[in-house]
């Protein structure tokens, strides 16, 4: 299972998901799905304009959970 670990990114810097939104041109509300992993298909321009914005990479995002 791959968990997103925006939130925590968010809460670390801080920063809000419309503050997010607004600097990737991403919608908040699938920005708000991505933050409580209710997310099933992620677009990689998504993630790259997240990782621009956060200044971070990609694999600070996603986190793979073995069973």
């Amino acid at each position: 299972m791959i968990l997103l670990r925006l939130v925590e990114l968010l809460n670390e810097i801080p920063m809000s998901q419309h503050e997010l939104s607004r600097l990737t041109g991403i919608r908040q509300a699938t920005i708000n799905d991505m933050c409580q992993n209710k997310t099933k298909r992620l677009s990689l321009d998504n993630l790259a304009k997240i990782c621009i914005a956060l200044n971070c990479e990609i694999t600070d995002i996603l986190e793979l959970k073995k069973n």
